[in-house]
């Protein structure tokens, strides 16, 4: 069976040169098109309302699109079909992990979190709590969490641009990573929400057909038999002990501890991550809410099925050695994958794709940290509420400026790092500063200022300071700084494991300890509004 196979594969897959001038030309009318998308709807920008959030003028199944373009980002795309194609069992558990925390996400905190709020997380944490203290924290904690996922899409587009052009010296894939900021930031100060919204609807329509496409074709050469797709990767291995790659333990089988702390950073962190619950303001109603999380459900659980068949397609048609050879590293399976399938066209489609899901995602990341900070930290402390929402606009443009400066600074830093990895300490991070504080002040009326203070500040530290010390950025040979730089005394990759229950009992340890009780009558109020959706267009002030 694995000879006939491999025979298949063989007649089926032929040697194909890369065409750097066709893939270009492919990208550049993706982000023709969508420009003039962003023009079209940034023109309807007249107030705050539709800056930040398209004025909740989308329906359920355009917001579910949307959400799932957001949801899926590089690394669901690349890092994933990487890490199977190079780790097998391993790496799909990252398709697993982020598969449950969305699920996770919808149960506990989606709906609820729409129904109380406005425009950002803020809204929702400080509605029973001190304005000034709980939306400073939680503005940090966003661009933190906002910045490390900034990181993950800009190190996809350095390595799929490396592989696109053929350039393999850092300076190449700096100039590439400018050039994805540049445009990242004119989406966004042109569209606003709105504009970022339809780049990522055509974006996960885009995505999804393209990975079924490919996840058919994988198949058909294997006979419709994941059986046979799965013998021929371990056939083809050559790295790894034959069946390796179908069993547990290839990536973690070493250190146990890290496989379980990256697994809890997975499955609690979406449910903290602030540009994925911003979509929900995107609506009018609940039942509209609810209406995109039915969509975004089904096309995020197909695409997590797609990447199990294009990581192992992967494996068995382009092999794990020459993947992690690419420019792109262990991020270059998906093109890869596309080269060998359908050559310089179908990779320059499938390329098209991922640099849509690139823009796409670091838009929204970067709508929703300007969102944070210019309705958090200046229109409701610095201008106490009281300022110009025509001026909140105005700062959040320039605060779009300067995270689009610091996220290209940091994706010129990560080049080589998988990016599914580098998600994954944002979720970390997330877990850690945001999620104690949400579940606390939705579902603990006890919940307190101090409390919410100490946990988002020492989540967020923990988080930070644990991802320094580890081998995430000295002692390997994949280190930001590489082997010859050693201060890694914490052992595992993903903070997790400490910094999230850290970060639920610096929450309850502050709320018991606070002298100063929070308004029974507000927390009373929260609850009815977060179960029925009751005056959220008013969840700004008290």
């Amino acid at each position: 069976m694995i000879t006939s196979a491999l025979h298949t594969v063989s007649t089926l897959v032929k040697p194909v040169e890369n065409n750097p001038v066709l893939n270009i030309s492919i990208f550049l009318a993706f982000v023709g098109v969508t420009l003039i998308v962003v023009i079209r709807a940034g023109r309807n920008n007249k107030s705050a309302a539709d800056y930040y959030t398209g004025g909740r003028s989308f329906t359920g199944t355009q917001n579910g699109f949307a959400i799932a373009g957001d949801y899926l980002s590089a690394a669901s795309f690349l890092g994933i079909v990487g890490a199977i194609a190079v780790t097998g069992y391993d790496g799909f558990m990252y398709s697993i992990g982020f598969l449950v925390a969305w699920l996770v996400a919808l149960l506990l905190v989606a709906e609820l979190m729409r129904n109380t709020g406005k425009f950002t997380m803020a809204d929702v944490l400080s509605f029973r709590l001190k304005q000034g203290p709980v939306r400073v924290a939680a503005a940090t904690t966003t661009l933190a969490v906002c910045f490390f996922y900034l990181l993950a899409q800009m190190a996809g587009a350095g390595g799929l641009v490396s592989l696109l052009l053929g350039i393999d010296d850092k300076l190449g894939q700096s100039i590439v990573v400018v050039v994805v900021g540049a445009l990242m930031i004119v989406y966004v100060l042109v569209g606003g929400m709105k504009g970022t919204t339809w780049v990522q609807i055509i974006k996960a329509f885009l995505l999804i057909i393209g990975a079924l496409a490919m996840t058919i074709w994988v198949m058909a050469i294997n006979g419709f038999n994941l059986s046979t797709l799965l013998e021929s990767a371990v056939a083809v291995s050559t790295s790894v002990p034959a069946d390796a790659i179908l069993a547990p333990g290839l990536k973690y089988g070493a250190n146990p501890l890290d496989f379980i702390s990256l697994a809890i950073a997975l499955v609690l962190g979406t449910a903290g991550l602030p540009h994925v619950l911003m979509r929900f303001y995107t609506v009018p109603t609940a039942k509209e809410a609810r209406r995109s999380v039915v969509w975004a459900i089904w096309l995020i659980g197909g695409f997590y099925i797609f990447t199990l068949v294009l990581g192992f397609g992967a494996a068995a048609l382009v092999g794990g050695e020459t993947i992690l050879a690419a420019p792109g590293g262990v991020n270059s399976a998906a093109p890869l994958l596309s080269l060998a399938l359908g050559g310089p066209l179908l990779l320059g489609f499938i390329s098209a794709i991922a640099f849509a899901t690139i823009l796409a995602v670091v838009a929204g990341i970067t709508i929703t940290a300007a969102t944070s900070f210019a309705h958090d930290i200046y229109g409701s402390v610095i201008k106490k509420g009281k300022g110009n929402p025509d001026d909140e606009v105005k700062v959040a443009r320039r605060t779009v400026v300067v995270i689009g400066l610091l996220a290209i600074a940091g994706g010129i830093g990560v080049q080589g790092q998988n990016i599914a990895f580098l998600v994954a300490l944002a979720f970390a991070v997330a877990a850690s500063a945001n999620l104690p504080t949400i579940l606390y002040s939705l579902f603990w009326r006890g919940f307190t200022t101090r409390g919410a203070v100490w946990s988002m500040y020492g989540g967020l530290t923990s988080a930070i300071v644990l991802i320094v010390l580890s081998p995430v950025f000295s002692s390997t040979p994949t280190s930001m700084f590489g082997e010859g730089v050693d201060f890694a005394i914490f052992p595992l990759s993903n903070p997790g494991i400490i910094s999230i229950p850290l970060g639920f009992i610096l929450g309850w340890l502050g709320s018991i300890t606070s002298t100063v009780k929070e308004s029974p009558t507000l927390a009373a109020e929260m609850s009815v509004r977060s179960l029925t959706g009751f005056g959220a267009e008013k969840a700004v002030e008290h």
